[in-house]
Formats: C-alpha cells, sequence, structure tokens
C-alpha cells in the first residue's frame, strides 16, 4: 500500500467505548473511518454524525457493513459476549481485527477468533493500552534482562473499594464476566506479559457478589448477575505461581500489590511506585524504579497517551502489515485464565486448563 492510500476503518459497536477509538482516528491524517454499525436502529448514525462523518454509512450488524463498505481495518467495540461473532466474519472477509477486552468471553470462542485471523492471515490485535504505559514498559525491561533469576511467583494487586460501572457491566447476558472482564484481564495481562505468558494448567477459583447484589452498597441489586469479586490460584508451566484477585467494591483501600518473585531478584509494584530487591554482595539493595518518562531536551517531559498508542499501533501496523502491536495469540492464555475462572466458582473446585490446537 502506498504511503499517501489513506487506510480504511470501520467501527462495530458505537456504544461508550467506541468514543476511546473514535476520538484518536480523527486526528490520524493516514486513515479514514468509513462505516459504522451497531444493533441499536440510529446509534451507529449517530455516532458517525457526531463525529462530522455523514457521508459514511452506518448499519446494523456486522455483516451489511462488511458486504457494503471496503475495509483494511475494524474496530470492535461490541458487547463481551460478541466480540467473537462480530471479529470472526471481519478476518474472514479479508480485515484486520482490533478487538476491546477482554478478547471473549468463553475460551472457545477466542481459539475460534485466532484460527479465523491465521487462516485469513489478518492481524488480530487485542485492546490492551494499559502495555504502553511508560512505567509499566520499564518494570518489563527490567523483568526481561534476567536480573529476578528464575521467576517463580507472580500476584496482582487493583481491586476498588467502591466502582461498580453499571450499565452493561452488570448484564451477564452481555458481558459475561463482571469485575474479572471489566478490569481483572488488564491486571492478568500485565503480570503475565513481564514474564512472556507462561501456559496456564491449572485454576481454583472463587467468585462473589456480596456488594452488588446488596441493596445498601448497589441500587440495582435486583438484576446484578455477575462477579464484583474474584481471587484464583493459577498453576502454570516453568513452576510458576499466579496469585490473582480482582473487587469492584470492598470494605478495604487495596488488595496489595503487584509483585513478581524471582531467584535472584524481586519487584514490587504498588500504585505509589515500584521497588527492586535484590542482594549485591550479601547485602540486601532496595532500589527504587524511578518515575522517569522519555525526554526531550529542547521540548521536556514528552508522555504518552496509552490510548492514542494503542489506536496508532494498530494504524501502523496495517501499514506495514503486522506485527500485530498485542497479539491474539497471546492473549488466547488471558482468556484461557478468565474463563478457568469463571468455570471453577461455579463448579467449585479446581479445573484444568486445557487450550486446542490452533
Amino acid at each position: 500500500m502506498g504511503t499517501k492510500e489513506k487506510l480504511k476503518i470501520g467501527i462495530v459497536g458505537t456504544g461508550g467505548i467506541s468514543n476511546a477509538h473514535m476520538r484518536h482516528y480523527v486526528t490520524f491524517d493516514d486513515m479514514e473511518v468509513v462505516g459504522a454499525c451497531d444493533i441499536v436502529p440510529g446509534k451507529a448514525r449517530e455516532f458517525l454524525d457526531k463525529y462530522g462523518l455523514t457521508k459514511a454509512p452506518a448499519f446494523e450488524n456486522v455483516n451489511d457493513l462488511i458486504k457494503n463498505v471496503k475495509m483494511d481495518g475494524a474496530s470492535v467495540c461490541t458487547y463481551n459476549t460478541t466480540h467473537a461473532e462480530c471479529a470472526i466474519p471481519l478476518l474472514e472477509a479479508g480485515v484486520h481485527v482490533l478487538c476491546e477486552k477482554p478478547m471473549s468471553f468463553t475460551l472457545q470462542e477466542a481459539v475460534d477468533m485466532v484460527r479465523a485471523s491465521k487462516k485469513a492471515k489478518k492481524m488480530l490485535t487485542i485492546g490492551f493500552q494499559p502495555r504502553f504505559d511508560f512505567m509499566r514498559k520499564k518494570i518489563d525491561s527490567i523483568i526481561a534482562s534476567g536480573v529476578l533469576g528464575k521467576v517463580y511467583y507472580v500476584q496482582n494487586s487493583g481491586g476498588r473499594r467502591r466502582g461498580i460501572p453499571g450499565g452493561t457491566f452488570v448484564d451477564k447476558a452481555k458481558a459475561g464476566y463482571g469485575s474479572l472482564g471489566d478490569i481483572g484481564c488488564y491486571a492478568i495481562d500485565e503480570c503475565l506479559h513481564a514474564i512472556n505468558y507462561p501456559k496456564p494448567l491449572t485454576v481454583s477459583a472463587i467468585a462473589t457478589d456480596h456488594f452488588g447484589k446488596n441493596p445498601k452498597y448497589w441500587p440495582g441489586y435486583e438484576t446484578f448477575d455477575v462477579d464484583d469479586f474474584s481471587v484464583a490460584l493459577i498453576r502454570m508451566e516453568g513452576g510458576v505461581t499466579f496469585i490473582f484477585k480482582m473487587s469492584w467494591a470492598m470494605h478495604m483501600d487495596s488488595l496489595g500489590y503487584t509483585a513478581w518473585l524471582g531467584t535472584e531478584g524481586g519487584i514490587k509494584k504498588t500504585r505509589e511506585g515500584a521497588m527492586y530487591y535484590t542482594d549485591i554482595d550479601g547485602n540486601h539493595i532496595n532500589s527504587e524504579v524511578l518515575k522517569t518518562i522519555p525526554f526531550n531536551a529542547y521540548e521536556g517531559d514528552k508522555p504518552v497517551d496509552m490510548w492514542w498508542a494503542k489506536m496508532r499501533t494498530f494504524v501502523d501496523a496495517i501499514h506495514t502489515n503486522g506485527p500485530e502491536p498485542v497479539p491474539g495469540e497471546e492473549i488466547l492464555y488471558n482468556q484461557a485464565i478468565c474463563d478457568g475462572i469463571y468455570r471453577s466458582s461455579k463448579l467449585n473446585q479446581e479445573v484444568e486448563i486445557i487450550i486446542p490446537k490452533l
């Protein structure tokens, strides 16, 4: 593709999260949004008009969008439980896909998405914008350097004292998961991407809804039917143990800190910052990981907007024919853990994670 030819991007699902995509897309001069669809009549038309795209056509389903509009790529911003049914026909039609998180609801849906991507030889990237946070990238690079030795234990922090989002987030038919799919998948990615996503083997989990079902804490308690808290022990290949916990509501300010423990060192990350721990010549060394960001001597600090980076890297990857910024094949393990937590909590027992061949 010539550099002067604008990429053609479609939007599938024009609810709240689609605005986070569009507000950056409209600033890029090497692409254009050429159409959108939403199952709610008139919603896609209103969305496109809001951004001045009055000539771009609007539809009520993804198949009509595919049939009538030529696209190089598309953002899938639909309900969690419909990610697969929207992403797969796009991939099969030769369209690169940026799919919002969580990747899907079930593990099988995620597998089907990756298979479709591979068969079509089109990109499937998942919307984990925290990967572009500069502090996180610094921690990733420290771990990648090998100074921690063999990493054998990982745990995430996270959790809100009060933060049930409402709307479709608490509708099982649309969201599938509650806090697990909303913010839990981010925590899983932060912990495991840093150590190259070892394969998950088993999950023992409990998920509860003590706050969402209580009128004292949530006005929509009568229809609340997802998790507001979950905790899990995940055994992984290579002798890695992962402790996961996440909450939308609790009587606590935090569920602790994120940590990576290795045979030669460890890293602890909190809301305030990060620390690196090791021993040198028999002495304990506790070092702060400085909160520096990219700096230009003439312009000063140059922070990066994570959402801008998510959209920009997707567009750039289409221009250069890959690789995917956040490969669907990698996030398959993230989805396998979410699926395992859900199944284990429902069955009230440990479950094995079996990932089908791709």
